[in-house]
């Protein structure tokens, strides 16, 4: 999918992490979230403020000026712990203003923008057709952290599968990181980093949980592999 194709997977997957959010309940917001030691309300802020960010990075892309996606990791750390214990219904806000914010920052990008190249907090040069495609792997990924009925298993099979070769390619760039070969038992998918590693097989959603780093839910269903790796940067 190209970037503006990609507007409407991530609009959709907004409006679903919109509904779960406003199903929870002032006690939910402050309960645990599949990235301890973040709360739910910490995963929604996060998503809110990382929107702010990619946000930014288009800015960038449109104007040609280099705008950092943030001022330090220590703002970015204080912006989520400020954030995190506000009520459901600000959070709601929060979600829906930061996501138009976004939708209209890639609206307005003018056809030059989208050949222009900006680097993320993680040192590696993105199109703004990549920084659409993160902020749907943002959406679907923190969705599931919520741990609030929408699982792995609950994301799209498209993004699933996006998000899954976004991390193997991060994994690649890494110094040291071992050989590992992945198969999806229930999608045809086969991706490997180096030669020789072992080999870890699962459902889809089950290495969509393990290769995030997640030590709960369908991370148990995969095979061949000891423990749960190090999350990917961009947590």
């Amino acid at each position: 999918m190209q970037g503006w194709e990609l507007l409407e997977p991530v609009r959709e997957s907004t409006k679903r992490f919109v509904g779960t959010v406003s199903g929870l309940t002032e006690r939910d917001v402050r309960g645990p979230s599949l990235v301890p030691p973040w709360t739910r309300g910490h995963v929604i802020t996060h998503v809110a403020r990382a929107a702010d960010s990619l946000c930014r990075l288009l800015e960038w892309a449109r104007t040609g000026v280099e705008t950092p996606q943030y001022a330090s990791m220590d703002a970015r750390a204080a912006e989520i712990e400020d954030g995190a214990r506000r009520p459901v219904a600000v959070l709601v806000d929060d979600v829906v203003e930061s996501a138009a914010r976004f939708d209209a920052a890639v609206r307005a990008l003018p056809g030059p923008a989208w050949l222009r190249h900006v680097r993320p907090r993680t040192g590696e040069l993105c199109s703004p057709e990549r920084l659409v495609a993160m902020r749907l792997r943002e959406l679907e990924v923190h969705h599931a952290d919520l741990a609030a009925g929408y699982t792995f298993a609950d994301v799209p099979e498209p993004a699933a599968r996006w998000i899954i070769d976004d991390i193997v390619a991060a994994q690649a760039r890494r110094d040291g990181t071992q050989a590992l070969r992945i198969e999806a038992t229930d999608a045809g998918l086969v991706r490997e980093w180096g030669t020789g590693g072992p080999v870890v097989s699962g459902p889809l959603a089950g290495l969509l949980a393990w290769l995030s780093g997640r030590a709960a839910g369908e991370s148990s269903a995969v095979s061949g592999a000891e423990g749960i790796p190090e999350a990917p940067y961009w947590i």
